[in-house]
């Protein structure tokens, strides 16, 4: 079991059960991945983002692209919304150990929102952090 207490969640995003996190601006959203995600990944090594201009759904693993692995563990990326892939950021793609530094600035990719009415099944602050307080117990 591991403590928590120690990770930032900043407040202004919405969340997913699924350990990443959405940036809601307008009909665009930036994604990417948790502190809680992070941690238990420890050092990340690699990052696979999905495809330019690929279709996401909401809640489904993005394949056969959207990956991150870590010298302990590979894992899939959710989508949190869907729409069509509209940008990744290239720059964690050359430096993924970016993530394991602020995985708030450092954005996956990038989403237009199709279906705004999704967002209300997203978690806010106090709801996701007491997702991740009953995964470690």
């Amino acid at each position: 079991m591991s403590d928590i207490s120690g990770l930032h969640f900043p407040e202004g995003l919405k969340y997913t059960k699924t350990h990443e996190w959405a940036k809601i601006e307008g009909d665009r959203a930036m994604v990417g991945i948790t502190a809680y995600a992070t941690h238990h990944l420890t050092d990340i090594v690699y990052l696979e983002p999905p495809v330019v201009g690929e279709r996401a759904e909401q809640n489904m693993e993005l394949k056969p692209e959207g990956a991150v692995e870590s010298v302990k563990a590979s894992t899939p990326i959710y989508s949190p919304l869907s729409g069509e892939i509209l940008e990744v950021n290239e720059e964690l793609v050359d430096a993924p150990e970016k993530l394991n530094e602020d995985p708030y600035t450092n954005w996956i990719y990038k989403i237009r929102v199709e279906d705004a009415s999704e967002i209300e099944g997203l978690m806010d602050l106090e709801p996701y952090r007491k997702h991740c307080e009953s995964e470690e117990h």
